[in-house]
C-alpha cells in the first residue's frame, strides 16, 4: 500500500504557471506506475497525465504542449508542471498510483488548482 499527498495547488491567472508535487509514502521505483487527474465542477474525473515505470508519458488531448509530467523515484516524488494555464484547467488534481500489472490503485486527497484572474 501506498498513501500520496499532493501539494502545489492554488489560485493562477490565465497564462500562468504552477507545479504540483506527489509525495508517496514508500518506493515507488520499478513498482508503480503513476499518473495526475482531475474533477472540473460538474464533471467527470479525467486523466491528465501518466508516467509508466519506464518513463513513458501519456497527456491528455487538451494538456498536451503544456503540462510535463515527471517522476523522481529516488525522492518518491511524482510532479506536474502546468504551463499556458486556462480557465478550463481549473479543477481538484489527484495523484494516482497503480500497482504495475495489477489493478490496485491509490488515491491522494487531491488539490485545488483555479485559473482565473
Amino acid at each position: 500500500q501506498v498513501q500520496l499527498v499532493e501539494s502545489g495547488g492554488g489560485l493562477v491567472q490565465p497564462g500562468g504557471s504552477l507545479r504540483l508535487s506527489c509525495a508517496a509514502s514508500r518506493s515507488i521505483f520499478g513498482l508503480y506506475d503513476m499518473g495526475w487527474y482531475r474533477r472540473a465542477p460538474g464533471k467527470q474525473r479525467e486523466l491528465v497525465a501518466s508516467i509508466r515505470i519506464s518513463g513513458r508519458t501519456n497527456y491528455a488531448d487538451s494538456v498536451k504542449g503544456r503540462f510535463t509530467i515527471s517522476r523522481d523515484d529516488a525522492k518518491k516524488m511524482v510532479f506536474l508542471q502546468m504551463n499556458s494555464l486556462k480557465s478550463e484547467d481549473t479543477a481538484v488534481y489527484y495523484c494516482n498510483a497503480v500497482l504495475s500489472g495489477t489493478s490496485m490503485d491509490y488515491w491522494g486527497q487531491g488539490t485545488q488548482v483555479t485559473v482565473s484572474s
